[in-house]
């Protein structure tokens, strides 16, 4: 079981790498995400894409190759309708709203399994047909982008702080996930989506549980569908088609498997998170007249790279199986926090110049020393070297553990623990030379 876990567990390795790469970039690119309203607004920008991530992630789990292409067209769908109500004013009350938008996601996945299920239909075909009619169905219910939202939802796609009804939508999404995976429905559910005949031939009711993921999916879609409305507070019917496209991109990304069987809300919100960040980075270049082409090429590149990526890993992680994905996970985290607490203080520095010392606490450790801005030294505060010291032993002590643990029943050490043990040697070595010409880790040169 522990075996299978971790077997599980390391197609998470690229998502969580991509993510720590991209989330650095855009924090240096731009600065403002590292602020209340940029933080903000990066949530309500991502939370529909990462809720329409989590709708194919349920489908996908369930097996038989069943990606719905039309999850961008319903989630559109869905949000031309409330506005269509709202505007008519049919539709002014919150509970009223979510049950619209609710109800609407989970009719059209469960005719989606019914059709699937008992007429027998492929269900690429279904998805496939499904997009093309909702995408003219959009067409006819709103013309063109306009209307406006429920009153209530004006206000939530301000993105003035990180704290909004969006990001409790997005919190309780994921965390209703996370409960699911400890009924046995889920059990069943993954049971189905790895091997099916083996499933119903150990009595599990796969026709109930393909029709309960259905239903759950829908649930992810009308909720992507309400954060979408309040995003933009009114309706779209075009933006259905590059939902879809970025949305299976962000399932492969997330290391979720299209064949059915493995799968989690983890996975696909990085993979979401990242094809976010893929996007905002770009936007910090100026490609001109060609902005949207190189944006829907290097999405296409990433699913390419992505998947010959996920091939690879069952062979990396022969050789790589001592790194958990979440120790790999905690280590990029001390990386990119660090980068955003520097980029997040640095116009204090500046203004603060030679008067930090009178800063409050959090901010004078968090600082470079103004007085060592211009020398030779590392520019590292005392706190910064001792914390930067702490985090390196922690990390060798992690990794050294790891590999006594791994090697511990064979004869001969491998590759990684004389790359280790030079590692060690190499590092004492340069600390000698350093300290041998005066240099300090939190003081530099004196």
């Amino acid at each position: 079981m522990v075996l299978r876990a971790q077997t599980t567990n390391i197609y998470l390795l690229v998502p969580i790498a991509l993510l720590a790469v991209l989330l650095g970039t855009a924090v240096i690119r731009g600065p403002s995400l590292v602020s209340p309203a940029g933080a903000g607004s990066a949530i309500i920008v991502a939370a529909p894409l990462i809720l329409a991530t989590y709708s194919l992630m349920v489908l996908a789990v369930a097996g038989r190759g069943t990606i719905d292409l039309a999850v961008g067209p319903l989630l559109a769908f869905i949000n031309v309708v409330v506005v269509k109500l709202s505007t008519s004013g049919i539709l002014v009350s919150p509970i009223a709203t979510f049950i619209v938008a609710l109800g609407l996601g989970m009719l059209y996945q469960l005719a989606f399994a019914l059709v699937v299920i008992y007429v027998r239909v492929q269900p690429i075909i279904v998805s496939l047909s499904g997009f093309l009619a909702l995408t003219g169905i959009n067409l006819v219910i709103l013309k063109r982008p306009g209307g406006i939202a429920p009153p209530f939802m004006q206000d939530w796609g301000l993105g003035t702080t990180i704290f909004s009804p969006v990001l409790l939508i997005l919190v309780l999404a994921t965390v209703g996930w996370y409960l699911f995976t400890a009924t046995t429905f889920y059990s069943n559910l993954k049971m189905t989506g790895y091997d099916e005949r083996a499933a119903w031939t150990s009595g599990v009711k796969t026709d109930v549980v393909r029709i309960g993921a259905h239903l759950i999916a829908g649930i992810y879609v009308g909720l992507g569908a309400i954060c979408y409305t309040a995003l933009i507070s009114s309706g779209d019917p075009t933006q259905g088609q590059n939902m879809t496209l970025t949305a299976v991109t962000a399932l492969v990304l997330g290391g979720v498997a299209l064949s059915g069987g493995r799968g989690g809300a983890t996975g696909a919100l990085l993979g979401a998170i990242s094809l976010w960040l893929i996007g905002y980075v770009l936007a910090t270049f100026n490609f001109g007249a060609i902005q949207a082409f190189i944006t829907q090429m290097i999405y296409g590149l990433i699913l390419v790279g992505s998947l010959l990526l996920t091939l690879l890993v069952p062979f990396i992680g022969r050789y790589v199986s001592f790194v958990s994905p979440w120790s790999m996970f905690l280590i990029f985290g001390f990386v990119v926090v660090g980068i955003m607490l520097q980029v997040a203080t640095i116009d204090l520095y500046n203004e603060a110049g030679g008067v930090a010392a009178n800063l409050p606490l959090a901010e004078r450790y968090f600082l470079l020393e103004p007085a060592r801005i211009d020398s030779e030294g590392s520019g590292l505060s005392p706190i910064q070297g001792l914390a930067l010291l702490t985090c390196v032993a922690a990390i060798s002590f992690t990794v050294a553990a790891r590999l006594m643990d791994q090697k511990i029943h064979q004869r001969r050490m491998g590759l990684f623990q004389y790359l280790f043990i030079a590692a060690l040697m190499l590092a004492f070595f340069i600390a000698v030379a350093l300290r041998a010409s005066g240099w300090s880790m939190v003081g530099g040169y004196g």
